[in-house]
């Protein structure tokens, strides 16, 4: 073949290459958060979407989606196409939704498919420092002695703190008073006040009002000890509750029909982006531990996940407000 001829294929090919390289980084991947900006969800959103743009230069983009409880952004990604451009970001609400509300607008099921199980963290468990209690073995002590007198904070009725303390009054076998907020911040306020006893909440900013002395810090609810608290034990160790485990999980879900080979593509990607010392460390400020697992580990987490928060919805008789 002429040198000329040869040139030219060469100089097309890789104009070719350009092109497609040019129309991958601007088809980005949009990424669906369905809670508002500045929440841990979306922090945990943005250090994926960061790393994934950082590891292939296409651009993915966050798109925060609130309301109902992260079922109206959960709805839209089950509505949108099925080949690669969306993902979801999901956490234990997921799981704890579709018991909660039946008019739901979506099939969590059925409608997105599971790409991996990013990263969890447990919740704290604190008490106002009047409270007479410096163990959870204390606080199971108290809680019986006196039906009710105890009042429980949370951010929400349904909400993931809500359901910590449900679980822990049904496997301890005593009874609380509980005391809805419309969100977190007002109900650390009140009780850093001493308006209300015991909350289970996020360590991220708890934690920093424990080590202040505004709070009383007793123990975390995860399976194994927090490496953002090693000092606290586990619930389930300080107050002999075996088998007690409630975490904030966070995942990555795609809309159902998802081709299996880009389903796959997406999680070797993202666990090797969440998987590197950077991403470690930042989700790490907000005291979340990264996982990475397969679609597979996270199906079933999903599965036994569902299992256990609808069995403690229906037996405390949580419902819709």
């Amino acid at each position: 073949m002429h040198w000329a001829a040869r040139a030219g294929i060469v100089l097309w090919l890789l104009g070719t290459q350009s092109a497609a390289a040019q129309h991958a980084i601007q088809h980005a991947v949009r990424f669906i958060v369905p809670d508002s900006p500045g929440a841990d969800a979306d922090i945990v959103a943005r250090t994926i979407a960061d790393r994934l743009a950082d590891a292939s230069g296409q651009r993915t983009e966050v798109v925060n989606h609130p309301g109902g409880r992260q079922t109206a952004g959960t709805a839209l990604a089950a509505k949108a196409p099925a080949d690669g451009h969306t993902m979801l970001l999901v956490s234990v609400m997921h799981t704890i939704n579709p018991a909660l509300d039946q008019r739901l607008r979506h099939d969590s099921t059925h409608d997105l498919e599971a790409v991996t199980l990013i990263a969890s963290r447990p919740h704290l468990v604190v008490v106002h420092p009047s409270i007479p209690v410096r163990s959870g073995r204390e606080l199971l002590a108290l809680a019986r002695a006196q039906p009710g007198k105890l009042d429980l904070a949370t951010s929400g009725r349904g909400s993931a703190g809500h359901l910590a303390g449900a679980l822990f009054e049904s496997m301890a076998k005593l009874r609380v008073t509980t005391v809805h907020y419309t969100s977190a911040s007002p109900a650390h306020v009140d009780l850093m006040a001493g308006e209300v006893d015991l909350m289970f909440t996020s360590p991220n900013p708890a934690l920093y009002f424990a080590r202040a002395g505004q709070l009383r810090a007793l123990a975390t609810t995860g399976a194994e000890r927090s490496p953002s608290a090693p000092e606290l034990p586990t619930l389930a160790q300080a107050a002999g509750l075996n088998g007690y485990e409630a975490t904030q999980w966070y995942g990555i879900m795609v809309p159902a029909g998802t081709p299996r080979e880009i389903v796959q593509s997406l999680n070797a990607r993202i666990v090797q982006a969440m998987t590197a010392p950077q991403a470690r460390a930042s989700l790490a400020r907000l005291a979340v531990s990264v996982i990475g697992s397969s679609p597979e580990s996270f199906s079933e987490h999903l599965r036994a996940e569902a299992r256990k928060w609808t069995s403690l919805i229906e037996e405390a008789g949580i419902r819709e407000p």
